[in-house]
């Protein structure tokens, strides 16, 4: 059987280049599939990993336990000493607790691609920042002076938005600010926000009270005990969460969206891939039916002949399912695109990730079309009558 099962396939392999416009029409179909699937899939893996990398397990974030996110949050002033001085809060040099008050509010600069008005986030820090966050570096300029009003920008939003470039001014809140320095953030969530000194933000935006405390833990394992303390305290209207629950339930609702999207639509495209599919290798039954019918009245079983169409269309998905892939890691894969506002509240810059986990869905899903789109054609090849298939014409 398998030896009968290698000789028909290897013929009908070897009869593809006279049917290249025909099989070319599979190939071209799939690859549409499967570079629109991997591009979508590829904007929701770049979009929940700018928010996951921003958590640190380590970390822990306290807002107003009325609050949804940072930006409706208010944080006393008088709760950031107890919050602090909860246990586990890791002890820096010179007796500085990692515990940093921060301040975020929103405003809107124009971009660079197209002078258009979009959401920044400001966040007001204090002088323990970078020791809560040591993943943010300064690469270029220098770091703001308490209580002036300069900035130090991160990388993505410097490359997103006009103006924000070291040493020019910029509009925040109807005064100027001068942009000092550059910081990035390893890629995540913080590289599109412009950091400032706390009190003069607060100051300069009418504000009175901090939107979130973050802390840095001894270890992941001190958060339960953390989390505790600070929730036993009824002087403290907060809650506390871990930092990475915080910012990648942020990004959850709209990376389902797009999982939902290219479901719907690359089902939708395969739909339509799967009939090319049939209408071909119809086609290639009906112009080898002679051929079929010779082999099994020599004794070829109805075996050879299914899964010798059954790999010619899987090796059409194939192929077009590798030239998809390649097409969508060519265009997109490490493009910057933004959220947009909507859900964050402020534009986040993020990077499509084009990698092997998005080639093996799309292989995944050329398959189930080859299947799918062979199937029939086999069995119709397979149950070809031997006496009608050789009468003569």
């Amino acid at each position: 059987m398998w030896k009968q099962i290698a000789v028909v396939t290897g013929m009908n392999l070897r009869s593809l280049p006279g049917r290249l416009a025909s099989s070319l029409v599979v190939v071209i179909g799939v690859a549409g599939v499967v570079g629109v699937l991997v591009a979508v899939l590829a904007m929701a893996t770049g979009l929940s990993r700018a928010f996951v990398s921003t958590g640190d397990p380590s970390r822990a974030i306290i807002l107003h336990k009325a609050a949804p996110s940072e930006g409706l949050s208010n944080i006393d002033l008088a709760w950031v000493g107890p919050i602090q001085d909860g246990p586990g809060v890791l002890a820096g040099p010179n007796g500085k607790v990692a515990a940093s008050p921060e301040y975020v509010v929103g405003v809107n600069l124009p971009k660079s691609s197209d002078g258009v008005e979009a959401g920044v986030t400001i966040r007001g820090i204090g002088p323990t920042a970078f020791l809560v966050h040591p993943e943010w570096r300064i690469v270029a300029g220098r770091m703001f002076k308490p209580g002036l009003r300069e900035v130090i920008v991160g990388s993505a939003a410097s490359a997103e938005f006009s103006g924000l470039v070291i040493g020019h001014e910029v509009e925040l809140g109807g005064s100027l600010w001068t942009v000092v320095g550059q910081f990035t953030s390893a890629g995540d969530s913080h590289d599109s926000e412009i950091l400032a000194d706390a009190p003069t933000a607060m100051s300069a935006f009418n504000w009175g009270a901090y939107s979130s405390v973050t802390v840095r833990l001894e270890s992941p394992r001190s958060f339960d005990r953390f989390r505790d303390a600070v929730l036993a305290n009824s002087s403290l209207e907060v809650d506390v969460l871990r930092e990475q629950e915080y910012y990648s339930g942020h990004a959850k609702q709209l990376t389902s969206l797009l999982y939902l999207l290219s479901t719907v639509v690359g089902a939708i495209m395969a739909i339509g891939a799967i009939f090319t599919a049939l209408n071909t290798l119809y086609a290639a039954v009906a112009a080898r039916t002679a051929e079929i019918a010779t082999l099994r009245a020599i004794g070829f079983g109805p075996s050879g002949v299914v899964v010798s169409v059954l790999v010619e269309a899987l090796l059409l998905s194939l192929l077009g399912a590798l030239a998809g892939a390649a097409v969508a890691w060519l265009l997109f894969n490490g493009n910057a695109l933004t959220t947009g506002g909507g859900e964050f509240g402020s534009d986040v810059s993020f990077r499509l990730l084009v990698g092997p986990s998005l080639f093996a869905v799309g292989i995944g899903w050329a398959c189930a079309i080859g299947l799918l789109g062979g199937l029939l054609p086999a069995i119709r090849a397979a149950r070809l009558p031997i006496a009608v298939a050789l009468r003569p014409t």
